[in-house]
């Protein structure tokens, strides 16, 4: 008796499976029970405030789902490889943003092929092909904090190897590091200019190559140091000027040699061509008889800046290279103490060198080394070099240096390097306004 009670009871263990599958039902579709465990489920619902109960399986299927789904389990020897790869991406970055001017396309003459830099390649870090399309962090790299090795790739050749390549990683101060990234990376090494500056670029260059073609044609063989093939020597002092007036520059000297100054005279001081003709024919004014050649000749005028007049000067120079540099420094410190300029923020020197005269002059390390100190310091100069690769009679820079570049002995100062494409005139104004920024900044 106790036994067939056990049997037909619904408190009976064996008996759960089976009233679990009617409920299972019944909340599936209550019509499809019979009336009686209807009625006894519909007021087991009422009894129960709570929310309402769901079909089981389906809570099972689900995780059933989720099992399936789970990523399998990350071997402690794959995440280490990960982490490897991570640290050379990042030893990747810093090698391009140190070597990565070894490899930039900045001679328009294309007289000597690119070295292989082993430090640039995938394979020395152990990395390959395989892995462009792994995503990794940037790190200090400007711009998304991840990217594929493909896109950061493309992000530092951009940056670093097109028409500027730049040395600055080996200076020692950190914040100029740091600042010098952030000048360069976002842009990818690529300024945004309007329309309408290209075409004023485009103005200036046409004004320069046109200067030179017509005293070639109308003074033919007279000595005149022509700028051709330094043409961008033009915009590239409008933009200097320009963007100093803005930063609050009231006077500029400016100390150069030969090569380039007729040029200069006309088309950034303002100089009348009429008057430059006239040296060419022997005609100079009674009270300017210097009895000295016309590429040797100063001159001072005020230029329009967008804050207002700034003066500029072009020193008198002579036939001796690179001497004039001391006499623009003391030029220069002499103005900013009448101003009371104790930044160099008012008055700054520009000079512009010729490559094999930058390497081989002894004065120019004497006036680098003025630059820091208390009583000849002028606030920092703007150092231009036109690069033609010939230093008067030796074509080859392996017989007239022992350095790579001829830039290198201002590493002394541990300042920025920029070596730039004279073909592109709108790199060498891009590089011309981060040289003068740091300037102004880091005085």
């Amino acid at each position: 008796m106790i036994k067939e009670s056990r049997g037909t009871s619904l408190l009976y263990g064996a008996n759960a499976p089976f009233v679990e599958g009617l409920y299972e039902q019944y909340l599936k579709d209550p019509q499809s029970v019979e009336p009686r465990w209807r009625g006894y489920f519909d007021e087991l619902q009422k009894l129960d405030d709570g929310p309402a109960d769901v079909i089981h399986a389906d809570v099972q299927q689900r995780f059933v789902e989720l099992a399936r789904s789970r990523r399998p389990m990350i071997s402690a020897e794959t995440v280490q490889q990960n982490l490897q790869k991570q640290f050379s991406v990042m030893q990747l970055i810093s090698a391009y943003r140190f070597q990565g001017n070894r490899i930039a396309d900045v001679d328009p003459l294309k007289r000597s092929e690119k070295p292989a830099i082993a430090e640039l390649e995938l394979a020395h870090y152990g990395l390959s092909e395989q892995d462009l399309d792994t995503v990794f962090d940037t790190g200090t790299l400007h711009g998304p904090a991840k990217a594929t090795l493909r896109e950061i790739l493309q992000a530092l050749r951009d940056t670093y190897c097109r028409s500027i390549g730049v040395e600055y990683m080996y200076m020692s101060d950190i914040p100029q590091k740091r600042w010098m990234s952030e000048r360069l990376e976002p842009s990818r090494g690529r300024p945004e200019f309007t329309a309408d500056y290209k075409k004023h670029l485009l103005d200036r260059l046409t004004a320069a190559e046109t200067l030179e073609k017509y005293l070639n044609s109308k003074y033919v063989g007279q000595t005149r140091f022509s700028l051709e093939g330094g043409d961008g020597l033009i915009p590239m002092l409008d933009h200097l000027l320009q963007r100093a007036g803005n930063a609050g520059v009231q006077e500029v000297v400016i100390g150069m040699a030969h090569r380039g100054r007729l040029n200069v005279l006309v088309n950034t001081l303002g100089k009348m061509p009429k008057d430059l003709f006239s040296s060419f024919e022997g005609k100079q004014q009674a009270d300017v008889l210097a009895g000295d050649v016309k590429y040797h000749d100063g001159f001072s005028s005020n230029i329009m800046s967008p804050a207002g007049p700034m003066h500029v000067t072009v020193a008198f120079n002579p036939s001796h290279l690179e001497i004039v540099n001391p006499v623009v420094e003391g030029s220069v410190r002499a103005r900013q103490h009448r101003r009371k300029d104790h930044t160099g923020g008012q008055v700054m020197p520009i000079l512009i060198h010729g490559d094999a005269a930058f390497a081989g002059q002894g004065v120019i390390q004497e006036v680098l080394n003025f630059a820091e100190t208390r009583g000849f310091g002028t606030g920092g100069t703007v150092h231009i070099i036109i690069n033609n690769q010939i230093g008067f009679t030796t074509s080859d820079p392996r017989d007239s240096r022992s350095t790579l570049y001829c830039s290198d002995v201002v590493k002394m100062l541990e300042v920025p390097i920029f070596h730039v494409n004279g073909d592109d005139p709108e790199a060498i104004c891009f590089a011309t306004a981060i040289a003068l920024d740091y300037r102004m900044k880091f005085q």
